[in-house]
């Protein structure tokens, strides 16, 4: 059968396997406190649950490109798919917390194998231009549904039927996809003869994220400098510059360093990084601010985010609009923009408020979210080698990862260093909680500003929205 004529069923499978990820990242928020309770988890515990995927997807983005590259991004989504689903059925089917943790870390594996080949497939399987963005913004809104659906839903399955079933929710989306990718994409990848693995890059580097990614998990609890901590970090430091060294003296290196020489590459991966630091705390937040201030309830909670999932359907819009007009570099410039306006809205917010506080910002937000994150991915991948396309796309994952982790990291220490030492933020009063809240969304107002400036100093500027009119004409 010929793959070509089923884009737009190729594209539903990648955009449901972007919908998986999404949704699997909140969902777990509302569950937890129920699996906690019948599993037996201690509160210092129970963060694995969500530590455990963040430490596996961190830690194997890299390698998982090259596999991509290396093995064929189709047959490394199935993979992909394969491990996230068995993940998810033993998560629903554990009875204990060490193969909870366990199942959690297979879907990080998952997630990790399956997010760069998923990308690149939308690169090999759809025409640069015009088709390609359109394909990008629907596949990058599936991200801004299943974050806020995730929190909707699990609230919804864990009263009604229980928290296993936030697990079970992802084997029949998994299945449909393992059955239906080998007959509508298209297999991409490097020829026979430039398959190298490079062990020493791959295990010095994903030894070394997966040390870091350990650190920013562990710090915020332990303690910065504590020496639960530290050595982590230093050891991990030291792994990720022998990496580089290796990888100056490989034959066929994990990772080219030219790959740096090309700016929109460079400027999508600190753009990805600002984005997560930024956006990607919003969630975090705003969970807080609607459970803790509020006092909703955690569908109550999902559903203040659908306006947000809304909007950014209008954000995925104007993508190609804005990209002919503006080209790359504005197009994030506005979206980080945009973002910045919605977060200082939000810095109002009351103690004594509601949703309708909640709305003008997370909208306006929302069609920011849309902007960046979707551009920043067609950024990364103008100018990309196709035998490369896989390291790329990990390159810039790893970025936003990354930069969740600090991002966070950085917000919380700064709310800490404005509240007494005994104080955190579960024995806080309301109006200290909602205070806090507002000193995040100040610093993520700052966070988009940084985001601007990158737009302009490090992508270039409308070489390749030049391309994309012309393809887009024909």
């Amino acid at each position: 059968m010929n793959a070509s004529r089923f884009k737009g069923l190729a594209l539903f499978i990648l955009a449901i396997s972007q919908l998986m990820m999404a949704l699997d990242y909140t969902i777990i928020f509302v569950a937890m406190p129920s699996l906690g309770e019948e599993l037996g988890f201690t509160a210092n515990h129970l963060q694995w649950v969500v530590s455990a995927y963040s430490l596996a997807f961190g830690g194997f983005l890299l390698i998982g490109g090259r596999l991509s590259d290396l093995m064929g991004r189709r047959l490394m989504f199935i993979i992909a798919m394969v491990l996230f689903g068995l993940g998810s059925f033993l998560g629903g089917l554990s009875e204990s917390q060490l193969l909870l943790i366990i199942a959690r870390g297979l879907q990080g594996l998952g997630g990790a194998l399956l997010s760069p080949a998923t990308l690149s497939l939308i690169m090999s399987n759809f025409e640069e231009g015009a088709e390609r963005n359109r394909a990008m913004g629907i596949w990058s809104s599936m991200g801004g549904v299943g974050l806020s659906l995730g929190l909707l839903l699990g609230g919804v399955l864990t009263s009604y039927i229980g928290w296993e079933a936030t697990f079970f929710v992802n084997v029949p989306i998994a299945l449909f996809a393992i059955v239906m990718t080998p007959i509508v994409l298209k297999e991409s990848k490097i020829s026979s003869q430039a398959k190298h693995f490079d062990v020493g890059g791959t295990l010095s580097v994903t030894a070394g994220l997966l040390l870091i990614v350990y650190y920013l998990i562990q710090s915020p609890v332990e303690g910065w400098f504590s020496l639960g901590t530290l050595p982590f970090v230093l050891v991990g430091v030291v792994l990720l510059i022998a990496f580089v060294a290796i990888e100056q003296r490989s034959a066929a290196p994990l990772l080219s360093f030219r790959l740096f020489r090309n700016r929109n590459l460079t400027g999508a991966a600190l753009t990805a990084f600002l984005f997560s630091a930024s956006f990607g705390t919003l969630y975090y937040f705003l969970t807080l601010y609607t459970q803790n201030v509020l006092h909703y309830s955690a569908i109550q909670s999902g559903l203040s985010f659908l306006p947000l999932t809304l909007s950014a359907f209008l954000g995925v819009r104007l993508i190609n609009i804005l990209l002919t007009k503006v080209g790359v570099a504005g197009t994030i410039a506005v979206g980080m923009g945009t973002g910045g306006v919605g977060f200082l809205m939000l810095t109002q917010l009351s103690a004594t408020g509601s949703v309708w506080g909640v709305i003008p910002g997370t909208v306006i937000i929302g069609i920011g979210q849309a902007l960046v994150f979707t551009t920043m991915f067609i950024a990364g991948s103008t100018g990309i080698d196709p035998k490369e396309q896989g390291v790329a796309s990990a390159l810039i994952t790893t970025g936003q990862q990354i930069g969740g982790a600090i991002g966070l990291a950085v917000i919380m220490a700064i709310i800490s260093s404005r509240m007494n030492s005994n104080v955190t933020l579960e024995t806080m009063t309301t109006p200290e909680l909602n205070h806090s809240i507002h000193i995040a969304f100040i610093v993520t107002t700052i966070v988009t500003l940084l985001g601007i400036l990158v737009a302009f100093i490090v992508l270039k500027q409308k070489k390749t929205v030049n391309k994309d009119k012309a393809i887009a004409k024909h």
